[in-house]
């Protein structure tokens, strides 16, 4: 199976974890005009990488910024079925002054999307 086919086998699970990255992003209260990216599947750069447990391909897909030079997120697909994405927010949390909002992340399998966001404490 070649690089196209895995993006397209795929399309309909990754857009269902983009949508929830999304949904993770939005749910910590950032207005639209702060956040300048979403994980969108169409958006990213696709490459399959051989895992060396099973010898299968994983796709692997990742979001750049505008001027693709920092990579900005990643979703894998395992050989085995399961996923993890994680998305980068990189901004103080909106409501709470003393959390910093690192990124999203999403991981499971296509019955069961698990999704939460990264946070770490502000230095005072």
């Amino acid at each position: 199976m070649d690089l196209s086919e895995h993006i397209a086998i795929n399309r309909q699970l990754a857009e269902c974890i983009c949508q929830r990255l999304i949904d993770e992003i939005d749910e910590l209260g950032f207005s639209s005009a702060e956040i300048q990216h979403y994980p969108r599947y169409d958006d990213a750069v696709f490459v399959l990488v051989k895992d060396p447990y099973t010898g299968g391909h994983n796709l692997t897909a990742y979001w750049y910024d505008d001027a693709k030079k920092q990579r900005i997120g990643r979703l894998q697909f395992n050989s085995d079925g399961t996923f993890y994405a994680e998305y980068d927010v990189v901004k103080p949390h909106p409501s709470k002054p003393k959390r910093f909002v690192e990124g999203v992340t999403a991981w499971g399998k296509a019955e069961q999307i698990k999704s939460e966001p990264k946070l770490l404490e502000m230095a005072e």
